[in-house]
């Protein structure tokens, strides 16, 4: 099942798509996207975190640029324009972002019963009852740095970044970490260099609460449904780990 939701923010509101599993206070996930928005990736990602029993929610993180942008990875004006979008991103402003969808998810209430796709429903203010939901970050690409940054600048419980690129520009923050993390990387990334990576890996490598696994013979987004650089056993494994990661620190399994 899912919907809608509007996020407020500071300076005005945002949109997100919600993805509905069917038991009732489930843990949240917020998925954070790539550089092509929310589109048919990042709902299907949603979907299959859903069926997983989390609360997913990807919010627009371009809104301030171009709202309800949706492209892909399969003509060349589509990267130019999502590259120009990921220029013009305020990386600052995407995490408190992140985190505005973190406080507004764990808010949602339950029951799921009678969520519409439209039109988009403004989020609580506070959850029912006061209670805490366990909530975590996922991204990819753009996503996998924000998500970074989010494990270190937000009160979320877990954070799983995807090749992340830029992590290695951000790697002085990492004395403040104190919650769990996990980085995909692929070795053959193209955005992320071998020298990232080994700095990366010399960084966060022995920290206690951070796993880090490489995907050898790997590029950039090979986990991204049907995308050019999809590769299916990698992406498997990746997500095996994702949902054993996520059990242990958000579901308690």
């Amino acid at each position: 099942m899912s919907e809608m939701l509007s996020i407020g923010a500071h300076d005005g509101s945002f949109g997100a798509y919600v993805a509905r599993p069917r038991a009732a206070a489930a843990p949240v996930l917020v998925v954070v996207q790539e550089i092509f928005g929310i589109n048919a990736d990042m709902r299907a990602t949603c979907d299959d975190f859903a069926a997983q029993g989390y609360l997913a929610v990807c919010p627009d993180l371009f809104w301030r640029l171009e709202p309800g942008i949706q492209l892909t990875d399969r003509t060349q004006a589509e990267w130019d324009r999502a590259f120009a979008l990921y220029k013009a991103f305020d990386l600052d402003a995407g995490v408190k972002d992140i985190a505005a969808t973190l406080a507004a998810a764990r808010a949602l209430p339950d029951p799921a019963a009678g969520a519409s796709t439209s039109p988009p429903r403004e989020a609580p203010a506070s959850a029912p009852g006061g209670a805490r939901r366990k909530a975590g970050v996922v991204g990819f690409c753009l996503g996998g740095l924000l998500t970074y940054l989010a494990a270190l600048r937000t009160d979320c419980d877990a954070a799983v970044a995807y090749y992340g690129g830029g992590i290695d520009q951000h790697l002085a923050e990492a004395k403040g970490l104190a919650r769990p993390l996990l980085l995909h990387l692929a070795e053959e990334d193209e955005f992320i260099s071998k020298d990232a990576q080994r700095a990366i890996h010399a960084a966060l490598g022995k920290h206690p609460l951070v796993e880090i696994h490489s995907y050898p013979g790997c590029q950039h987004a090979f986990a991204r449904h049907d995308g050019v650089h999809e590769d299916a056993d990698a992406a498997q494994k990746a997500h095996a780990r994702t949902a054993a990661f996520f059990r242990k620190h958000l579901a308690g399994a």
